[in-house]
């Protein structure tokens, strides 16, 4: 490896690197990315197979009750919630646009309770962003705004919503800031 450059005190101090391992996960939240078939004229991905409401070839049982779509004008962010009144684990599906998702682990008992984890889904490479309960979860729409598609095992009830909020900077406001390095 070559010398270090010498850099005055101040620089020195200020200067911080970039990471591009992988971030440490949170227990049980996996991605899967889907095959995307493209061609001349467009291209064609399969977002869920089902077998009597079971999704296929997943590391974990999810039977899909609701699949719905959530449009995100450019630069929404809709975060935090949770599902704390009933087990509802989802699956994420960005067909259109760009998220930057953010998880927190909140699960008493979790190994990785309190850890952050941040998430880039696109339609340009679509996947599967599994969010099992108790993992609080929100995102921040790109330049062109998104469209998400999910599947929840449980089914939304307006009479008794199972839709925890906190405030959109509970866990900093600096994990939706512009990246401007």
């Amino acid at each position: 490896m070559p010398d270090e450059v010498a850099l005055s005190p101040e620089i020195a101090r200020a200067v911080i690197f970039q990471s591009y391992g992988p971030e440490p996960g949170l227990e049980g939240v996996f991605f899967k990315p889907l095959p995307k078939h493209r061609a001349l004229e467009g291209w064609f991905a399969e977002c869920l197979r089902l077998t009597d409401g079971q999704v296929e070839d997943l590391p974990v049982s999810f039977a899909a009750r609701q699949i719905s779509l959530a449009a995100a004008v450019p630069g929404r962010i809709n975060a935090f919630h949770i599902h704390p009144r009933a087990v509802q684990d989802e699956l994420w599906c960005v067909v259109q646009g760009t998220l930057l998702v953010w998880l927190v682990d909140c699960r008493a008992g979790s190994p990785t309770l309190g850890r952050r984890s941040r998430h880039l889904l696109s339609a340009e490479a679509p996947g599967l962003l599994y969010v099992p309960s108790g993992v609080a979860h929100g995102y921040r729409a790109g330049p062109q705004g998104a469209l998400l598609l999910y599947a929840a095992n449980s089914q939304f009830d307006p009479e008794t919503p199972n839709e925890g909020r906190l405030p959109w900077d509970y866990f900093g406001s600096e994990l939706w800031g512009d990246d401007r390095g």
